[in-house]
């Protein structure tokens, strides 16, 4: 490595690469987003100077009217896009604009399609900032000087956008940073200054500093006479000068009323840096107390790391208008960590710091109302449009899901928004909610059943609903990997006590007739001795052998107690290596099963043995998917069949 002083070349990060490929053939139907993304990351740049600036002034070096500043150069064919912001040191440039600085970029470009559609979606979702240069650009060059640091010690990026950067010292007379793009060839009509006017106008109105564009230069008119001999006066010229082309107010202050649609949309896209439309929103206004103002945006499409533990989540955060902080997850618990927006307080110190967020009352008022604003706005979504309400559940349902566990005092609210799969429909669409099913509810039924497993299939075709099916009672069916720890937490709605069909003793109390109740103990009664011999034939792989309540067709089934940890929880803990402790099933018996029956009359202990083993290892196929000894439950049933055959 060279001397830092001396021109460098740096390879990128092969993502890198491949995004800068991606951008050019898949965005091009939408190029002036380049504009609306550099204004963007320059007025980030702004707002993280003033902030450093509450505690150290001298970082404004005598300038403190923070802007950005946009010029085209038909002649040179360039645009510039200037601001006086934060600025980036040597360092900054080389891990900002060499490499994607996010986690999990494996998996995005794992999900590309080439598809340029489709592609260009998934690129809105991972956000492109910078990079999108070079959709109009073949050359991009960047001149940096970092707040609080010498002339000399600016920096110049410069690339093609094709395999690798230089990087090299220069000095540079204030601080922020020059972009400028060297546009193609054919892109030479964002040259026209009304067109680069009309794309800020468009994107960049909400932007809270100026956006400044140069007027053009009114040349003097000398005094003249006309026709009649009477003198015209002289018309003094105007020197070019830069004049805001946008509002530069915050759009948050702004009153509700004399913000459009269009506007909101915008500013999310400023936001969250995705180009895709939000599904919803939320501005309000609190007083009281807790004085704040919110802007809460629900996205129309999940981020590609919602699920990356080292993402940061979170709202941006200003204190009476002043930029504190990216990504102050304080204010949101982690099931919504997909809520994007801001918030703007009047009661937090201007030089609030995460350590003290953490523990403020304030904090904990907002992160209230917040998370209150978020639930409410996704029941009303819910109630008043089923199929939005389904974009937003197919998108974000499984941290929906992770709420009761995390959030105990809106668990009612939570559940209000949960949907399932149920055998009301039989689809695997997650479409009916808890109140749907309350509403459907047999007469007599005090509880809501379901059942969890592997998948829809296997829920759907579980041998447990074979009597809810026969008396026409919904189960909610659930199949997600979240789904038994969600009900591990979720014990109650509007009321009405979860009741998992794989568990304890099947009590369904008035909807059982006596006749049913007076048939099952007449069975309990004439297949005592086979239950004995069963259990005796099992030993101590079991807990307890039982005539089923709840079984019509299959032969036999496990079921869970009461008060054991579930199949289900057992493979989730045992998936991220946690020790299981030992629970054994109860095993249920079809005395109505013609199978059984005939077990029921086999005189022969060993061979009566063999079919115990067979029918208790065929239940826990069918509900835990695996056997610890496969093959000699495979042995174990040849040898019966061929038994069969002589």
């Amino acid at each position: 490595m060279s001397d830092s002083s001396h021109k460098e070349v740096h390879g990128f990060q092969t993502e890198v690469k491949q995004l800068l490929q991606l951008m050019i053939h898949s965005l091009y139907s939408n190029k002036e987003i380049f504009l609306r993304e550099l204004v963007s990351n320059a007025a980030d740049a702004a707002d993280k100077l003033r902030f450093k600036a509450l505690s150290d002034a001298s970082l404004y070096d005598g300038d403190a009217n923070l802007r950005v500043r946009i010029s085209a150069d038909k002649d040179n064919n360039t645009i510039t896009i200037s601001d006086n912001g934060i600025g980036m040191t040597r360092d900054d440039i080389i891990t900002h604009l060499g490499t994607i600085a996010k986690s999990g970029t494996a998996d995005f470009f794992s999900r590309l399609s080439g598809d340029q559609a489709a592609d260009s979606q998934l690129i809105g979702q991972f956000g492109v900032g910078f990079y999108s240069a070079f959709i109009v650009a073949d050359k991009v060059v960047v001149r940096s000087r970092a707040a609080g640091v010498d002339a000399d010690q600016a920096v110049e990026w410069s690339s093609k956008g094709e395999g690798d950067f230089s990087v090299e010292n220069i000095e540079k007379s204030n601080r922020g940073t020059d972009i400028i793009l060297f546009l193609k060839e054919d892109e030479k009509e964002f040259l026209d200054d009304w067109r680069l006017k009309s794309i800020v106008t468009k994107y960049s109105d909400h932007i809270s500093i100026p956006v400044e564009m140069l007027t053009p230069e009114v040349p003097e008119v000398p005094e003249s006479k006309g026709e009649d001999g009477e003198v015209i006066p002289a018309v003094p010229g105007k020197p070019s000068q830069w004049e805001s082309v946008n509002k530069a107010e915050a759009l948050w202050t702004r009153e509700k009323a004399d913000i459009k649609d269009e506007e909101y949309q915008e500013f999310y896209k400023h936001v969250s840096h995705d180009f895709a439309e939000p599904l919803l929103w939320a501005h309000n206004k609190v007083e009281g107390s807790t004085e704040y103002t919110s802007l809460l945006y629900i996205p129309s499409k999940a981020p590609f790391d919602l699920y990356n533990r080292e993402r940061q989540h979170g709202l941006k955060l200003y204190v009476q208008r002043v930029f504190i902080m990216d990504d102050a997850e304080q204010f949101m618990p982690t099931y919504l960590r997909f809520v994007k927006g801001l918030l703007d307080s009047n009661d937090l110190p201007l030089n609030v710091s995460r350590e003290i967020l953490q523990d403020n009352k304030v904090t904990q008022a907002m992160r209230k109302g917040c998370t209150k604003r978020v639930l409410t706005m996704l029941d009303r979504l819910g109630k008043n449009d089923a199929d939005k309400y389904q974009t937003f559940w197919n998108e974000f349902g499984q941290v929906i899901k992770e709420g009761p566990a995390e959030d105990f005092a809106n668990k009612e609210a939570i559940g209000k928004l949960l949907r399932f799969a149920s055998t009301h429909n039989d689809t695997s669409v997650q479409n009916v909610s808890l109140t749907d099913y309350i509403e459907r509810m047999k007469e007599g039924q005090d509880k809501i059943y379901y059942v969890v497993a592997d998948s829809f299939e296997a829920a759907k075709n579980s041998p447990h609903l074979e009597v809810f099916r026969k008396k026409g009672i919904e189960v909610l069916l659930m199949s997600d990997r979240i789904d038994e720890w969600l009900m591990s937490h979720l014990t109650e709605f509007s009321e009405k006590q979860f009741q998992s069909v794989t568990r304890g003793g099947l009590d369904l109390g008035d909807m059982d007739d006596e006749q049913s109740k007076e048939a099952q103990q007449q069975l309990e009664k004439e297949f005592d001795s086979v239950v004995t011999r069963l259990k005796e034939s099992l030993g101590d792989k079991v807990k307890d052998v039982k005539i089923s309540q709840r079984l019509t067709d299959s032969p036999a089934c496990i079921v869970t107690d009461e008060h054991d940890m579930s199949s289900q929880m057992i493979k989730l803990m045992q998936s991220v290596g946690q020790e299981v402790p030992e629970s054994k099933p109860i095993f249920e018996i079809n005395a109505e099963h013609d199978l059984i029956k005939h077990v029921a009359d086999e005189a022969d202990s060993d061979k009566f043995a063999e079919w115990a083993q067979v029918l208790f290892e065929q239940a826990m196929l069918a509900e835990r998917g695996s056997l610890k000894d496969p093959a000699s439950f495979v042995a174990r049933l040849n040898k019966l069949m061929l038994s069969l055959t002589h």
